[in-house]
């Protein structure tokens, strides 16, 4: 399965550290990211990752062409919904085309919780059949 990974500033650590709790399943998968979040999973981790741009460079827009062209399967994006900054990605667009597209999206840590261990019971296995 192909995971797609973005955390906004706020939520970096966060998402270094669910990468860390996780790192048993994600392993199994492709990951993909925005490129300051892939860098930083990748330290801690030593998961391979394929990072894209920067979010605020173009990485926001590269994840959104995966997921137009049904090339993702699971998205966690971990926002923070307080204190966004104009240069960090834009969670409206990823959520619509996640929607549009049928792909299960996570924006906070319970719910990223709650997919990844779908992901490993094998519960979105029919992403397989969807594409």
């Amino acid at each position: 399965m192909n995971i797609g990974l973005i955390a906004h500033d706020n939520k970096k650590k966060l998402m270094q550290n669910f990468c860390i709790a996780y790192r048993g399943i994600l392993a199994k998968n492709e990951l993909y990211a925005t490129g300051t979040t892939g860098r930083l999973i990748e330290e801690v981790t030593n998961l391979n990752i394929h990072k894209f741009l920067a979010g605020h460079l173009g990485g926001e827009q590269q994840l959104g062409a995966q997921i137009e062209h049904n090339d993702m399967d699971l998205v966690i994006f971990l926002r923070d919904p307080v204190a966004q900054k104009k240069h960090e990605p834009d969670v409206h667009t990823i959520v619509r085309l996640c929607d549009m597209h049928n792909i299960p999206i996570a924006t906070n840590l319970a719910t990223a919780e709650l997919l990844i261990k779908a992901l490993d019971r094998g519960d979105l296995e029919w992403r397989e059949f969807y594409k």
